[in-house]
C-alpha cells in the first residue's frame, strides 16, 4: 500500500488560496483619537497605548502621522492594519510625486482614497481593522473628516473614534466654535482626553497632541496629563447602586 500523499487537486481548499493571511480578529490595537478645526488649520490627539486584548502591553504606540505635505492621519484599532494603510499611503504619495507637475494631493482626496480602500476590503470580507481620522489644510482650506472599518465617512468641525464617539464629542458640541486658538484647542482636546483616560480602560495617560498647518505638520513630544482619582464615585463606584452587583 502506498502511503505517500497524494497531490491536492489545484481547485483543493489547502492549495495555495489557502496560505492567504487576514487579520480575522485586532489583536493589539490602540483607543480613540479626537480631533477639531481650530482657527489656522486641524489639531488632533491620541494617546499613546497599544492593548493586547484587555492588557495595556505598549505605552509608547504612535497613532498619527503626517501623509505628503497636506494631511495627517490618525488611527484607532488594530496596529498592524495601521502599518499596512500606511504603506498603501506611502506607495500611493510616492506615484503622486513622480508626475512632479507641481500638484500634490490635498487631505480631501486622501480622504476619499482612504474610503475607497477600506470600502473595498469590507467588500472582500477582509477589512482593515481601524477607524481613521484624517485632517489637513489645502490652499487655506481646512478639512477634517473621518472613515470607518466598513467604509463609512463624513466630514465635520470636530471628529472623534471609539469611546470618543461616545464621551469626547459631546463636549466638543458643546464648546467648540470657528474662532478657536490654538491654545484654547489644546485645552479642549486636553479636556477630551483626560475624560477619555478616566472612563476607558484602554486609554493610558501617555499623548501626543498634532496640528497641521499651511506650514505643515507638528507633533508633539508625549506627555501626561494632570488627573484626580479622589472623587468618592472613583473611592467607591457601587455606593448607592441597585441590585447585587
Amino acid at each position: 500500500m502506498n502511503f505517500m500523499a497524494s497531490k491536492q487537486p489545484e481547485n483543493s481548499l489547502l492549495g495555495p488560496e489557502a496560505d492567504s493571511q487576514r487579520t480575522l480578529y485586532p489583536y493589539v490595537t490602540g483607543t480613540s483619537v479626537v480631533a477639531l478645526k481650530y482657527k489656522d488649520g486641524i489639531l488632533m490627539a491620541a494617546d499613546m497605548g497599544g492593548s493586547y486584548g484587555s492588557t495595556l502591553r505598549y505605552k509608547s504606540v504612535e497613532r498619527m502621522k503626517p501623509i505628503g505635505k497636506h494631511s495627517l492621519l490618525g488611527a484607532s484599532g488594530e496596529i498592524s492594519d495601521f502599518q499596512e494603510i500606511l504603506r498603501y499611503l506611502d506607495e500611493l504619495i510616492l506615484y503622486d510625486n513622480m508626475w512632479d507637475d507641481g500638484n500634490s494631493l490635498g487631505p480631501k482626496e486622501v480622504h476619499n482614497y482612504l474610503t475607497r480602500v477600506m470600502y473595498n476590503r469590507r467588500n472582500k470580507f477582509n477589512p482593515l481593522w481601524n477607524s481613521l481620522v484624517l485632517g489637513g489644510v489645502k490652499n487655506g482650506q481646512k478639512y477634517l473628516g473621518t472613515v470607518s472599518m466598513i467604509g463609512v465617512n463624513f466630514e465635520d468641525n470636530h471628529v472623534a473614534t471609539g469611546f470618543g464617539n461616545h464621551l469626547a464629542r459631546p463636549i466638543l458640541r458643546e464648546e467648540w466654535h470657528q474662532n478657536l486658538s490654538f491654545e484654547d484647542g489644546v485645552r479642549l482636546l486636553e479636556k477630551c482626553m483626560r475624560v477619555l483616560l478616566y472612563r476607558d480602560r484602554s486609554a493610558v495617560n501617555k499623548l501626543q497632541i498634532a496640528k497641521i498647518t499651511e506650514e505643515g505638520v507638528t507633533i508633539s513630544q508625549p506627555y501626561s496629563l494632570k488627573t484626580y482619582w479622589d472623587f468618592s464615585a472613583f473611592a467607591n463606584p457601587a455606593q448607592g447602586a441597585v441590585g447585587s452587583w
